[in-house]
């Protein structure tokens, strides 16, 4: 019984990677709007957007962890 509960606490606690996933959808919607509307400033955008991107991409290592932690 005790498997199942952690089963089910890991598949709830993933799905906070749909989360990162449309975060980092929105990261590069705005990326590319912005390359787009002033492009003179594309490598000041691009490095702001691979930090954002690792921001995000923190909060699924984040979770994976934790998934990790319940299974084991």
């Amino acid at each position: 019984m005790l498997f199942e509960f952690k089963v089910l606490g890991a598949g709830i606690a993933t799905i906070a990677l749909a989360g990162v996933g449309n975060g980092i959808g929105i990261i590069w919607n705005a990326l590319l709007t912005s390359m787009s509307r002033n492009p003179s400033l594309t490598p000041e955008l691009f490095n702001s957007a691979i930090f954002g991107f690792a921001l995000v991409e923190a909060i699924a290592l984040f979770t994976l962890m934790i998934v990790f932690l319940l299974m084991f």
